[in-house]
This record gives structure tokens, sequence and C-alpha cells, in this order.
């Protein structure tokens, strides 16, 4: 069981979420926040407001998938996110120990789905 975490541009969100259910990924969780990379300190334009490069909106996703489903997972984020500019973000695959759905108690990569 793997843990996805992804930090993607807000307006790419609806085409990641898109491809993930097209690749039968369904359960995701997904939080506004900010957050800073390389771009640090440039001004840009976001719905045709300058900003300051100290902080920047971004969207992260969280997903748990058993293994088979990571590189599909993966692939699906890169091809919806990729824009081909500075900022488009990054994912963290991290090894899940442990899950339960509090629900019925189920274990593991039963209870992912």
């Amino acid at each position: 069981m793997k843990y996805i975490v992804a930090i993607i541009q807000p307006d790419r969100l609806d085409e990641v979420l898109r491809l993930l259910e097209e690749s039968e990924i369904h359960l995701v969780t997904v939080t506004p926040c900010l957050g800073r990379g390389r771009q640090k300190g440039i001004p840009e334009v976001y719905r045709s407001h300058k900003e300051a490069g100290n902080l920047r909106r971004k969207v992260k996703l969280e997903i748990a998938v058993n293994d088979e489903f990571v590189q599909r997972a993966v692939d699906s984020i890169m091809k919806g996110a990729k824009t081909g500019y500075v900022g488009d973000g990054k994912i963290f695959i991290l090894s899940l120990s442990e899950c339960i759905r509090i629900r019925t108690g189920e274990k593991a990569g039963v209870a992912i789905g």
C-alpha cells in the first residue's frame, strides 16, 4: 500500500480528477493550500491578479492506493497536472503501513477499496 501526496496547480484539478477516475482511482482527498517552490520571489498573474512571489495557491491531493494502482495514479497526475511551466507541482509516494475502514473495521488493501 502507498500513500500518494501531490501538490498541483488549482486550475489542473478537474483534469487530474477526471484522469484518476478513468484509471479507476476514486478515493481522493483534496485540500486547498499555499506553498512555494523554486519560483519564490517571482510575481505571477493568477486569475488576472498580480501576486507576490512568497506563497502560491496550490491544491494538495492525498490518495491511498494498493501497490498495483500506484503507477496508474502517478501517470494520471502527471498527465493532468503537467503544463511544462515552473510550478506544475510535485508527487510524493510514501509507504503506508496500515489502513482501517472505520465503519467495518476492515484493514489493509481491503479498506482502501
